[in-house]
């Protein structure tokens, strides 16, 4: 278990347990089970009340957890008969978006999503995430293929944002983000999103412009990462739990926006903690989402859709 820098305390407590014991296996005269579980309700107890009260700035660092389960891990887990199709037929296969078309519950539909990798040499053959213009016209290129079959799109957003490299600008990232992000808005079949992680910038809005747009508990929905917006505000990146505060990111507030339309609770201590309830928690979220915005028509799909972002911020910052 990799522990978080607030995780500390807990770290202590759980590792003390784990020692007892292994002293223990190597002595079997020695009895330490009543303290060894002693520890444990304590620090059971210890990692509710530390995930009770999460502050923005915390959030992020639970959404950036390397052992919460990616973009891979749910499609692996929760989709059958997943066929891959790569490339943007223009310039290259960008391998920080992923998608293909497979099953839902047996339902066919078209899943696309941000795959950060779970090592370090796939981090780098993924990019950490951050897709370049062609991962976006990839993404084009599956929900026009998802249009001309009728088939939903299911889109699962985990990124820190677009990739800002001198490559990715030459080859028109904006263009490719706005295009991504239009065709979103303009395809006649239901578009469902779940952010898992972090949602950050253009990035993300190019994959969740949906219908739909859910939230899984203790990730993170933004403009922009809190150290840039420190970065840009205060000229101090040091600022960023200010930042945190200030942007209103957590899905609580969010929701609140209506911004999003729902939250999907977290195992306790996050999906780090317990990956394989935190992918089932989605699935039966994605699932019974689909089932509502099923057996509409194609204009009612694109109106309901342009009605929602075009009401989004009326109420204003104060809700």
């Amino acid at each position: 278990m990799n522990y978080l820098e607030f995780e500390k305390p807990l770290a202590e407590i759980e590792g003390k347990a784990t020692e007892l014991r292994a002293m223990a296996r190597n002595n079997p005269e020695m009895d330490v089970e009543k303290e060894a579980e002693a520890l444990d309700r304590k620090a059971e107890q210890m990692l509710t009340d530390l995930y009770k009260g999460l502050t923005p700035w915390r959030k992020c660092q639970v959404a950036r957890h390397p052992d919460r389960p990616h973009c891979q891990d749910y499609i692996d887990a929760l989709f059958t008969e997943f066929t891959p199709l790569a490339g943007d037929r223009n310039f290259a296969d960008d391998h920080a978006i992923m998608g293909g078309l497979a099953r839902l519950n047996d339902r066919p539909v078209v899943v696309i999503g941000q795959e950060k990798g779970s090592d370090t040499k796939s981090r780098i053959e993924r990019n950490f995430g951050m897709a370049r213009p062609e991962g976006y016209r990839k993404a084009i290129r599956l929900m026009e293929l998802a249009d001309r079959f009728n088939l939903p799109v299911v889109t699962i957003v985990d990124t820190p944002g677009a990739y800002p490299g001198k490559g990715a600008e030459e080859r028109g990232q904006a263009e490719a983000i706005a295009r991504s992000t239009e065709k979103c808005l303009q395809v006649g079949v239901p578009v469902v999103s779940v952010i898992v992680g972090e949602g950050g910038s253009g990035g993300a809005v190019a994959l969740a412009t949906a219908d739909k747009v859910l939230m899984l508990e203790h990730s993170v929905y933004s403009v922009i990462t809190p150290e840039g917006c420190a970065s840009i505000l205060w000229k101090d990146s040091e600022k960023m739990r200010e930042a945190a505060e200030a942007m209103r990111l957590t899905a609580q507030d969010l929701l609140k926006l209506d911004v999003i339309d729902q939250i999907i609770p977290e195992p306790r201590g996050g999906a780090q903690r317990d990956r394989e309830a935190a992918i089932a928690a989605v699935g039966k979220a994605l699932s019974a989402t689909l089932d509502k915005v099923a057996g509409k028509s194609r204009d009612e799909l694109i109106a309901m859709r342009r009605r929602k972002f075009l009401d989004m911020g009326r109420k204003g910052l104060a809700a």
